[in-house]
């Protein structure tokens, strides 16, 4: 019974000692392989010796690696100050207080100009389809499709008027509204009679105001402001095109009517039931 003891005490200890051996050499590899050099054979020795202080060194070079030079850092935390201060030269916010703060350097003078020209001209087409509508809604005329039609068209010119007048209080401009010239009372015509002649003048009235949307957007295209010009693109210039084109149908068919009253109360008649 001794014998088998000390038998089993000393196969206990050589399995111990080959466990330290294979956990050493695993340790001595995974240093190895996170410090990322090749190791003298001189080295090997005193890893297996001492493997915890290599793996200190090794850990410590990784990391080393992985930060950044302070010279990247300090470049990069510079970037975002050099952008304020780009923002700040290149755009700075007005002191006074009769300086809009919303104002970009794109909206020049020149289209704050150019946008109040163009209200004072969608208020007087108003005021000249309002003057029509007043015209064929009288009792000895009553022509009351017609009347509907130039209603219509008045509040829609309006409409573009309030639109130029927000735009322009959108981008920090001043509106400065001007005077509006007193339309025509009468449009009865010796020739064409008065419904011919009123489409007639309303075609040449959209053609005018389109021609005066395409120098606002001629404006803003020297100033190089993108934003203005979708604007007139987009809300004003498309509608006029179609304005344009209605009214000149309008013409075609009165044209070949004639002026004769019972064919122009077909066309009204026309004209009521679509409005």
């Amino acid at each position: 019974r001794a014998r088998n003891a000390n038998r089993y005490l000393t196969h206990r200890t050589d399995v111990v000692n080959m466990s330290a051996v294979v956990s050493t050499s695993s340790l001595s590899a995974r240093v190895a392989l996170s410090s990322n050099v090749t190791t003298p054979r001189s080295a090997k020795t005193s890893v297996a010796a001492n493997p915890r202080r290599h793996l200190g060194r090794a850990q410590t070079r990784v990391v080393a690696m992985a930060s950044p030079s302070k010279d990247a850092t300090e470049t990069a935390l510079a970037k975002p100050f050099e952008a304020i201060v780009e923002a700040k030269n290149s755009h700075p916010i007005a002191d006074n207080r009769g300086d809009s703060f919303a104002r970009t350097s794109h909206f020049t003078k020149e289209c704050e100009i150019a946008i109040n020209e163009q209200i004072n001209i969608e208020y007087n087409v108003s005021y000249i389809y309002h003057a029509m509508y007043a015209y064929f809604a009288r009792d000895n005329v009553y022509l009351p499709g017609i009347a509907q039609h130039f209603l219509k068209e008045s509040l829609e010119e309006r409409g573009h008027a309030e639109l130029l007048m927000n735009y322009q209080i959108t981008r920090g401009g001043r509106v400065e509204l001007q005077a509006i010239m007193p339309p025509q009372v009468e449009y009865d015509h010796p020739e064409k009679g008065d419904a011919l002649y009123a489409f007639e003048l309303s075609l040449s009235l959209e053609k005018l105001n389109n021609d005066r949307l395409v120098a606002l957007h001629r404006v803003a295209e020297e100033a190089d402001d993108a934003a203005l010009q979708d604007f007139i693109e987009g809300e004003l210039l498309e509608g006029q095109v179609k304005s344009i084109q209605e009214v000149s149908e309008f013409v075609a068919q009165l044209r070949r009517m004639g002026n004769k009253g019972d064919a122009v109360w077909h066309f009204d008649q026309m004209m009521l039931n679509n409005a």
